[in-house]
């Protein structure tokens, strides 16, 4: 039997690799493979909204939603170990929101800052949840350097609640959203030239307007966009993206008057600093999980997305 050499494991130094967290380590992990690996590590699936963004009183380096459930996922990094001060931030951003994941990665965690973060998730509801997790780099030989996220801390009972809504509750929430998405397609066949995309079970359809990178998009999502808080509402959203969102948003945000004014009502206009999406949107507040009101959201939905379609579409012209 040949024996086969195996490569021997070696630690790679977190500042060999980004010297500056903001600057390096921060960008790096936005990026959707890293915020995969990061969420596959905690069972959240992340998707990422902003960085360095300001929500309400505080900054958070990297704010996600929680597709599932559309909440907030506030991410703190450290390059070194915990200290006091990012654990006061951490509790800042606790008390600013109702509905919140928070999630606090760093190079070593003390033992006392894990405590703490034990402390928190015994000590708070569940809608509060603080995740610790300390960030490892390895190395075979020259290969690849690669991360590796351990978990120090989690909310009491967390394993066993994500597979619970995994094969329980999730699954039944994701059969209602896809039989939202399914009924509504047919209803938009029968009275609307807006094409739909296949629905799936998820809190979005997505609508092609037959330009690159702009597309409008229905949303049924649990988070209320005004008040920052866990309740239903729909939306009706232009999204840009690409390379020239920002300059595409600026041409249409200059003509904002006009816009609305065609549309009929005032609008969000939504362009985060550092974020490579931006919408404009309408929004109601509507209860989607209650099948009685479908006719009237999908109603709502359909009047609103003919409506964006028929402004917007002559206006893409003078986009890039």
């Amino acid at each position: 039997m040949n024996e086969k050499s195996l490569g021997r494991l070696e630690r790679v130094d977190l500042r060999q690799i980004w010297i500056s967290e903001s600057s390096g380590f921060t960008p790096w992990l936005a990026q959707p493979e890293n915020l995969t690996l990061l969420g596959g590590t905690i069972g959240i699936e992340l998707e990422c909204e902003s960085q360095e963004k300001e929500v309400g009183p505080f900054r958070a380096d990297i704010l996600c939603k929680d597709s599932a459930t559309d909440n907030w996922v506030l991410i703190e990094n450290q390059l070194e170990r915990t200290d006091h001060a990012h654990l006061g931030q951490l509790l800042t951003y606790a008390a600013g929101l109702e509905a919140v994941t928070i999630v606090w990665l760093a190079q070593r965690f003390t033992d006392e800052h894990r405590a703490a973060l034990d402390w928190l998730n015994e000590h708070t509801d569940e809608n509060i949840n603080f995740f610790g997790l300390e960030i490892e780099l390895w190395q075979i030989g020259n290969s690849p350097v690669a991360p590796k996220f351990n978990v120090v801390s989690k909310p009491n009972d967390w394993t066993r609640s994500v597979k619970q809504a995994a094969e329980g509750e999730m699954s039944e929430y994701k059969a209602i959203q896809l039989q939202f998405w399914n009924a509504f397609r047919d209803y938009m066949e029968e009275h609307s030239a807006v094409p739909c995309q296949k629905p799936q079970p998820r809190h979005w359809m997505t609508h092609p307007m037959g330009k690159s990178g702009i597309h409008l998009s229905s949303v049924a999502s649990m988070w209320d966009s005004v008040t920052g808080t866990s309740n239903p509402e729909l939306r009706v959203e232009l999204v840009m993206k690409g390379n020239h969102t920002k300059q595409n948003f600026a041409v249409l945000e200059q003509r904002t008057s006009e816009i609305e004014k065609a549309i009929g009502e005032k609008l969000t206009w939504h362009n985060p600093d550092k974020a490579k999406v931006c919408r404009v949107y309408t929004r109601m507040s509507a209860n989607f999980l209650d099948q009685k009101l479908w006719k009237q959201q999908h109603e709502w939905l359909r009047n609103k997305l003919d409506i964006f379609s028929k402004v917007f579409t002559p206006l893409f012209k003078d986009l890039e």
